[in-house]
C-alpha cells in the first residue's frame, strides 16, 4: 500500500509499505479521510519523535477485515463505515480513577498503526486497529460523510477542555484564536448558552466566528475589551487556542476574580535551558513571567487540557452527526495521499483562506 512516511525533520515521503497484518480481535480499516492535526505537524517539523513513522490520527474509513471473532469485535461487520479513536485509557489506574485519562500509561500507547512505531497511521491506505482502542470506534451514519467522521477526534478534544471549566449559562468567555479548533470552541460554547468573545489576527476569521455563534469579536491587535460595545461585562473564563504568551497575559488581565484561564495550544515544550534574566524578550519560548498574586489573591485558575476523552465519544458523535455542530464548513482543503506533504505544509503555514486540512484516499 501507499503511505506518507516520516523520515526526519520536515521530511515526509510517499512510499510503498506492507499492508498491516491484523491479529485476533483487531480491525483492518481502509482509510477514506484523515485530518491534519497540529500535533502531527509539530512532530514532523521539529522531529520530536524518531523516524520512521506514519502519522495521522483523525481517521475515518471502512472495515475491510476482522481478525478473529472475540467479544470486542462482534459489533463490527465488513463494510462498516467507522471513525477511529487512537487513545483509550485503562479506566483502572491512579490517573483514570482521577479522570486524568491523558496521563494513563495505556492511554499514551497509540492503538492504531499503518506500520513502524504506532503513530496513528491515517496518512496511508490501510490501518490496523488494536483491541484496546476498539471501545472508541464509532460507526458513521449513512447520511454522514467520512470527513465528518474524521472530525470526531478534534471535536472530542475541545469538548473535554470545555468540561474542565466551571461555566454557567450566560457566562462570558474569551476564545483566543479562531482557526478550526477555536471555531469549534466558539460553537460548542454557544450551544451551551455561553456568550463568546472571539479574537484573532484576521478579520476573515472573525466573520467566521460570528457564523459559528460568537456574540462579540475583536482583532487580537486591537485595544482591550473596554473599546467593545458590550457594556461592563467581565469575562468569566478565557480559552487559548493559540500558543501565545501575549494572549495568556491578556487573558489573565481580562478574566474576573475567581475566573479561569485554560491553555489548549501550548503543547510544544520549551528548551530546558532557562535564561536567568528579567527581560521577557529573551526568556525561552513558552516561559510566562506570571504575577502569581493573581492566582493566589484573585483566585484565578490556570488550567490545561490535552488530547481527547473517549467517554465523551457518544456525545461528540451526536453533536457532529446531528450537525448541531456542522463541521463540514470547517474543511477548506483536501489533498490526496500523494500530496500529504503539501497538506502538512499548508496546515503548518495557514493562509486567510485555509482552515481544516484533510488527506483523502
Amino acid at each position: 500500500m501507499r503511505a506518507a512516511v516520516y523520515r526526519g525533520p520536515n521530511d515526509l515521503r510517499v512510499e510503498t509499505v506492507p499492508v498491516p497484518h491484523v491479529g485476533p480481535n483487531e480491525l483492518l480499516v481502509k482509510v477514506a479521510a484523515c485530518g491534519v492535526c497540529p500535533t502531527d505537524i509539530k512532530k514532523i517539523l521539529y522531529a520530536t519523535v524518531p523516524p520512521p513513522r506514519i502519522f495521522g490520527h483523525e481517521t475515518a474509513g471502512t472495515v475491510v477485515k476482522i481478525g478473529g471473532r472475540g467479544a470486542s469485535v462482534l459489533r463490527f461487520r465488513i463494510g462498516d463505515r467507522v471513525a477511529l479513536h487512537h487513545h483509550v485509557p485503562c479506566l483502572d489506574c491512579h490517573y483514570c480513577r482521577h479522570h486524568a485519562f491523558a496521563q494513563c500509561a495505556q492511554y499514551k500507547r497509540t492503538g492504531i498503526t499503518a506500520g513502524f512505531e504506532p503513530a496513528g497511521g491515517g496518512f496511508s491506505e490501510y490501518v490496523r486497529v488494536m483491541p484496546f482502542v476498539l471501545p472508541g470506534v464509532v460507526k458513521i451514519p449513512a447520511r454522514n460523510s467520512f470527513e465528518e467522521g474524521a472530525m470526531l477526534e478534534p471535536v472530542n478534544t475541545v469538548l473535554k477542555a470545555i468540561k474542565r471549566l466551571a461555566l454557567l449559562t450566560g457566562d462570558n468567555v474569551l476564545v483566543a484564536g479562531q482557526g478550526p479548533i477555536g471555531l469549534i470552541f466558539t460553537k460548542l460554547l454557544q450551544l451551551r448558552g455561553i456568550n463568546v468573545l472571539a479574537t484573532d489576527l484576521l478579520e476573515s476569521r472573525l466573520q467566521l466566528a460570528k457564523n459559528f455563534g460568537a456574540k462579540w469579536t475583536e482583532l487580537a491587535q486591537s485595544p482591550t475589551c473596554k473599546t467593545l460595545d458590550f457594556g461592563k461585562r467581565i469575562l468569566d473564563a478565557a480559552i487559548l487556542a493559540v500558543p501565545s504568551g501575549d494572549a495568556l497575559e491578556a487573558a489573565f488581565q481580562r478574566v474576573r476574580g475567581a475566573g479561569q484561564v485554560l491553555l489548549f495550544a501550548h503543547t510544544k515544550r520549551p528548551n530546558p535551558t532557562i535564561h536567568k534574566s528579567n527581560n521577557p524578550s529573551i526568556l525561552p519560548a513558552g516561559f510566562w513571567p506570571a504575577d502569581l498574586s493573581r492566582i493566589c489573591v484573585d483566585e484565578k485558575d490556570l488550567l490545561g487540557s490535552y488530547s481527547a476523552d473517549f467517554t465523551l465519544q457518544r456525545e461528540v458523535a451526536r453533536t457532529v452527526f446531528s450537525r448541531r455542530l456542522d463541521v463540514r464548513s470547517l474543511i477548506s482543503h483536501r489533498f490526496s495521499l500523494e500530496k500529504a506533504a503539501e497538506a502538512v505544509h499548508l496546515a503548518a503555514h495557514p493562509t486567510s483562506g485555509s482552515l481544516k486540512i484533510i488527506v483523502t484516499n
